[in-house]
């Protein structure tokens, strides 16, 4: 089995969202798959079967199989190269890579309102809306250095629903800002979430009118994400760079 290690949404080695890929040449057992994301220990592996159309592709926190994954997706995509059909948990995926760009074409996922109190998570922060989508808690912070200041509490953030946030403004160098954490699905921040820009696409639409968008995801290694809202659809457009390639020998 090849494994691959790669940066996605960015240009650049050691920086965006490391995720593994593992080819296989038939569907693997979920156990197995679960424990290989965890000794990886990346926020993000990704399952993919090289045969067939659609191909299988799954994703695995250290900890849990996850429904969607943009940066892992983003990752197999560009180690497979071309116009790839996955059949995945969120349905089928249509994702191409092209010219050095990989560009995604998923579900969107528009927060409801739904005023949840998050101050105990976000303490000294001023909150302006809260809402949830399929996964992720969503809040809205009053300006960029907020979202880049914040330090939630990840304890309580963990007996919360589903124990994944997603913190966002407006930008200051791009459209809007954010930031994910998932303490919840084993992953305490996550460095670029392309899954959380499904929400934060429409999100950020609605409130400047503007269909494609420009997203910096704030954390330390830091990343950019290109939207485009096309109906009920979110195109996702990102670099990566492959730092390690090699044989799985398990």
């Amino acid at each position: 089995m090849r494994f691959y290690l790669v940066d996605a949404f960015t240009d650049r080695a050691f920086a965006g969202n490391p995720a593994g890929v593992v080819v296989l040449d038939e569907p693997a057992d979920a156990r197995w798959m679960q424990a290989v994301a965890a000794e990886m220990k990346h926020s993000e592996t990704a399952f993919v079967v090289g045969r067939g159309e659609p191909k299988s592709l799954r994703w695995f926190t250290p900890t849990a199989e996850v429904d969607l994954c943009g940066h892992a997706t983003v990752a197999t995509t560009h180690v497979l190269g071309g116009v790839q059909r996955f059949d995945t948990r969120s349905g089928i995926l249509t994702c191409e890579g092209r010219d050095g760009w990989v560009e995604l074409d998923f579900p969107a996922d528009p927060p409801r309102e739904t005023g949840d109190d998050l101050q105990n998570i976000l303490p000294g922060t001023k909150i302006t809306f809260t809402g949830r989508g399929h996964e992720n808690l969503f809040a809205v912070l009053e300006d960029a250095d907020a979202v880049r200041n914040a330090e939630p509490d990840l304890n309580a953030l963990r007996a919360l629903w589903k124990g994944r946030l997603v913190i966002t403004a407006e930008g200051d160098r791009t459209d809007f800002v954010s930031r994910f954490f998932g303490p919840g699905v084993g992953v305490d921040e996550d460095p670029v979430t392309g899954s959380a820009h499904c929400t934060l696409a429409p999100y950020w639409a609605g409130r400047t009118g503007r269909t494609e968008l420009i997203g910096e995801q704030a954390s330390a290694r830091g990343g950019i994400v290109r939207t485009e809202l096309k109906g009920d659809r979110v195109v996702l457009r990102g670099q990566a760079v492959t730092i390690v390639s090699g044989e799985l020998h398990v």
